[in-house]
């Protein structure tokens, strides 16, 4: 029997394959579906990402929200330790932040209560496959200790798997979106 890290680095190789070709057919408005999602959070704190590689892209999205509060992009401060997120809106100058992503060159910190989330594939009871540094799972734990927040999947509908293997560090998401539908999670 295979170990967990081993049928992981699969269920990963196998949904970064779906990833890009969903990348390549492309998408008229991919983050249609995401922006109606954050409408409902107008005025809260959002953080999402700066996209890489064939990552679905979240920054038209994040764009109308900075128009109606603070939005941040993620900054990894030290490895093994929760990201932290920096104030964005676009024409904010950027720097290279690691991992072929870009980050906030400076501002405020923010705590938000919506976070977009990037994945690598995900199932319909809100089970996330990362890249496997666990930064989102510590991120997401460090924020709901603190008090609610909201996390949104958001990926190619070409990257669900419904066999995902998770463990019970695995942070859940709140909602996945995708380029053609929103899905809530059903937990058993």
């Amino acid at each position: 029997m295979k170990d967990l890290a081993s049928v992981k680095a699969t269920a990963r190789a196998e949904a970064f394959a779906r990833r890009q070709a969903a990348w390549k057919a492309g998408h008229p408005d991919p983050s249609a579906l995401l922006r109606e999602v954050l409408a409902r959070h107008r005025g809260e704190a959002v953080a999402g990402y700066w996209p890489m590689r064939s990552e679905i892209d979240p920054r038209p999205a994040l764009a109308e929200a900075a128009r109606h509060g603070p939005v941040g992009l993620p900054v990894m401060v030290r490895k093994g330790a929760p990201l932290r997120f920096r104030a964005w809106k676009p024409g904010v100058p950027l720097v290279e932040g690691g991992f072929g992503t870009l980050v906030p060159e400076e501002g405020d910190w923010i705590v938000p209560r919506v976070l977009v989330v990037p994945l690598v594939a995900f199932d319909r009871r809100g089970g996330r496959l990362g890249y496997g540094g666990g930064f989102y799972d510590r991120t997401l734990a460090a924020l709901r200790a603190a008090g609610p927040v909201t996390a949104i999947g958001f990926a190619w509908a070409a990257q669900e798997d419904n066999s995902l293997p998770l463990e019970q560090t695995d942070a859940l998401l709140d909602l996945v979106v995708t380029e053609a539908e929103i899905i809530t999670p059903a937990r058993s």
